[in-house]
């Protein structure tokens, strides 16, 4: 026991020593004042020093063994020179040059920081050199968060003189005593580096003469090479780098082989960022033993030129802090490339008609991917004939109106959001000319041209012809929506990458928080599994660590949200959707890294709880601003009403006038103005509360059996129902199509919804919302 206390006050010393502790302003002085590159760890006493990097920061002392690299913790409570930092540093790396702020890091990103560390420790070499100048920098979140407070002030004065205060993003507000960040620009405005991985084409394939045929087959890839330099790794060079091996029977043989003759080594990278160039290049050299790499991947570089487990013709980097650690090795002073900004993506909505929807949607959609773009939004849906009036009403007086808004509403069809960098143009160059005489004749390649449907002179597809107007038809089948995200304690380290797809995926982060849950707050969070059998172990998870809450906005965000989180078991993540964050993040059902809302009423109450009500509402609201802003007031007043003991007060037949008042999210009312698309969530809400919500409930189950059982009903439920559609949609479209406004994206729900709970005394009620939306 004594000799345990004593190996912990050992390591404790020696992390002391490692980092400086300045608590002072006086201290803070006296280190800015000496010469060196200091990364100093902001902290607070609530948080603490990030424990994580110690480990990171000592490898990158070993490794380097630069005298002029120096850490410390700061502690922002108690040194004036960092006030600005107090509730917005865990964790904040800041770079010290003498005393100079050259670098800024936010968050536990350790091969950022280690890019950095050699980058900034090159550039001080040079500074004392008198060859290079010190870069001095603001820190551009302060600098930002100063800027959002001048505006802020600015506002209050300008309506306190009665002007309309100025509409501005990336504000911040406290819920419940902590700092929120609103925004989606808040945690990008780092300029980012290219990722790199290395290469090595060992003494084998160079003494085959292979080296310009290997090289060749990796340009073939797409990848660039930044870096080829021909050498004889030295023994300390080569035992360095496969340090990893030291204790494998081989390790002495591969160190004489490493060395026994010249080696490539090389510095790849991939298009603008270089995202995923180390995945890429390891899977195109294949397995690291050569006969499982000619057995499983015959193709691989490995396959075609390598010989045996160690002469196995390349090497590449395992992970990024691999990669970095091997760069800074082989080529210290080498800058990395700046990520070039990534190309500007238009939005243009694609419109699949009914009669090529029910045809051809498959084809289409193929050919659709073919050309490049994303299908960032996707819904089968039906119009009334009202709702086709509406929404080509810049149409009404021209002869084709009354067919083309028949046709419209004829049965399902699928609208799409595309996203490339032409959308706009590209989707209208493939459709073709819109007369089908001149489409045939001049494009017989063409959408239009192709499926074309005999005797019917309308054509089978719509695309917006300018960005405003493209926007402005999402607007009208996407309306905007929010949604809870919740990053769970087992993914937290990966929060950054998580955080970068949500903004690849079109999401704005109008608010997060992290923080950790206690026992209470966990339970009433998941208060609706409190009869599950895995509710303990739930609760348990969700209070062992730090959790990420984020309320994203988008079109479609509850759905397009766990579309992008992917199956609950991330093993059958990663069978039928390898891209998603379970399936990339994932470990089991109940560490699947990541949860998400099933539906908009769900998302409502998930809100409520982790973030205070009222404090949102003093800002106006968590959405972007948009054009709608008066409907939204009037919407965050309504919905204030709807507490949990008045919805019980509530009956089925006092909530079925809200929905024929109030437009489906999905949707506008054929009788009301455009506008009225900002008012969905009353008639949603009343719907949730009628259907069945096992969906949400299955989303955390830990137990396998029931999980199974749960997830193929998910899986079903959509697929019946895109089979019943084109028979009921028509069927049952007359029977109602003036009484209530439609609900497009409902019809997956509840139809789900209805099919997992199996309650009779609701199918009738389900049936005809299925089928109205169909």
């Amino acid at each position: 026991m004594a000799d345990k206390k004593k190996a912990s006050m050992a390591r404790r010393k020696q992390e002391i020593q490692l980092q400086q502790e300045i608590e002072t302003q006086e201290e803070w002085e006296d280190v800015m004042s000496k010469e060196g590159l200091y990364v100093i760890d902001v902290y607070q006493e609530w948080c603490g020093p990030c424990v994580g990097m110690v480990g990171v920061f000592k490898k990158i002392k070993n490794d380097l063994g630069d005298p002029l690299l120096k850490y410390a913790v700061a502690k922002a409570d108690t040194i004036d020179a960092l006030e600005k930092y107090r509730g917005r540093c865990e964790p904040c790396f800041l770079f010290y040059a003498t005393g100079v702020l050259v670098a800024v890091i936010r968050g536990a990103n350790s091969p950022q920081v280690m890019r950095t560390v050699t980058e900034q420790l090159q550039q001080e070499h040079k500074v004392i050199d008198g060859s290079a100048e010190r870069k001095e920098i603001k820190d551009p979140y302060i600098s930002m968060v100063d800027t959002m407070d001048n505006d802020m002030e600015e506002d209050e004065e300008e309506a306190e003189e009665g002007r309309p205060a100025s509409k501005k993003d990336g504000k911040q507000m406290r819920f419940k005593g902590e700092l929120v960040n609103f925004g989606d620009e808040n945690d990008r405005s780092q300029e980012s580096k290219k990722e790199v991985t290395v290469a090595v084409i060992k003494p084998d394939a160079v003494q085959a003469g292979k080296v310009d045929e290997i090289l060749e087959e990796i340009r073939a890839k797409g990848i660039e090479i930044l870096k080829d330099e021909e050498r004889t790794m030295t023994e300390e060079e080569a035992s360095n780098m496969y340090t990893h091996l030291q204790d494998e029977d081989f390790y002495k043989d591969l160190i004489a082989f490493m060395t026994s003759g010249p080696s490539h080594i090389l510095v790849l990278t991939k298009g603008r960022t270089g995202e995923n160039i180390i995945n890429e290049f390891r899977d195109l050299i294949g397995p690291t033993s050569v006969e499982e790499a000619k057995e499983k991947q015959p193709e691989s570089l490995r396959a075609k030129h390598g010989n045996q487990t160690y002469m196995n013709a390349l090497h590449g980097s395992s992970s990024e802090d691999q990669a970095m650690r091997e760069l800074a090795f082989f080529f210290p002073d080498y800058a990395i490339p700046v990520a070039e900004g990534k190309p500007k993506l238009q939005r243009t909505l694609a419109l699949i008609r009914p009669d090529a929807f029910k045809h051809h949607k498959d084809e289409v959609l193929q050919m659709i991917h073919e050309a490049g773009f994303k299908v960032a939004l996707q819904k089968e849906m039906s119009l009334t004939k009202e709702m086709a009036q509406d929404f080509y009403k810049e149409h009404e007086g021209q002869e084709y109106f009354d067919e083309l808004t028949t046709r419209m509403s004829s049965g399902p069809l699928m609208a799409l959001g595309l996203a490339r960098e032409d959308a706009v143009e590209g989707w209208r160059s493939m459709l073709g000319p819109k007369e089908l005489d001149k489409a045939k004749e001049e494009a017989p390649d063409s959408l239009r041209a192709k499926f074309a449907v005999e005797d019917v002179v309308i054509n089978q597809f719509h695309g917006s012809d300018s960005e405003a107007a493209a926007q402005k038809e999402l607007d009208f089948f996407f309306p905007m929506q929010q949604t809870m995200a919740v990053i769970k304690p087992d993914a937290l380290g990966t929060k950054d990458e998580i955080i970068e797809k949500v903004h690849d995926a079109g999401f704005k982060i109008a608010a997060r928080k992290e923080t950790q849950l206690s026992r209470e707050i966990a339970e009433e969070f998941y208060s609706d599994h409190k009869d599950k059998d895995y509710y303990n172990d739930l609760v348990e998870h969700m209070a062992s660590g730090p959790t990420m809450f984020m309320v994203l906005s988008r079109e479609d965000a509850v759905e397009g949200w766990r579309s992008l989180i992917g199956p609950t078991d991330p093993e059958k993540a990663k069978e039928e959707s390898p891209e998603s964050l379970r399936a990339l993040y994932g470990g089991d059902i109940l560490k699947n890294a990541v949860h998400g809302s099933s539906n908009p009423e769900r998302a409502k109450e998930h809100i409520q709880k982790i973030f205070d009500e009222e404090e949102m509402q003093d800002q106006g609201d968590i959405e972007p601003p948009t054009e709608q802003a008066e409907e939204q007031e009037h919407e965050a007043e309504a919905a204030k009403t709807e507490e949990p003991q008045q919805q019980e007060q509530t009956s089925t037949e006092e909530a079925k006038p809200t929905e024929e008042e109030t437009p489906k999210e999905e949707e506008k009312a054929p009788e009301e103005t455009p506008k009225t698309e900002e008012e969905p969530k009353q008639e949603e809400t009343q719907k949730e509360e009628e259907a069945p919500k096992e969906e949400e409930k299955t989303e955390e189950a830990p137990k396998e059996e029931q999980k199974e059982e749960e997830v193929k009903q998910e899986e079903e439920a959509p697929k019946q129902e895109e089979e019943a559609k084109p028979e009921g949609g028509e069927e049952t479209k007359p029977e109602e199509p003036e009484q209530k406004s439609e609900e497009p994206a409902k019809t997956e729900e509840t139809t789900e919804e209805a099919k997992t709970e199996g309650e009779e005394k609701k199918g009738e009620e389900t049936k005809t919302e299925g089928e109205g939306a169909a």
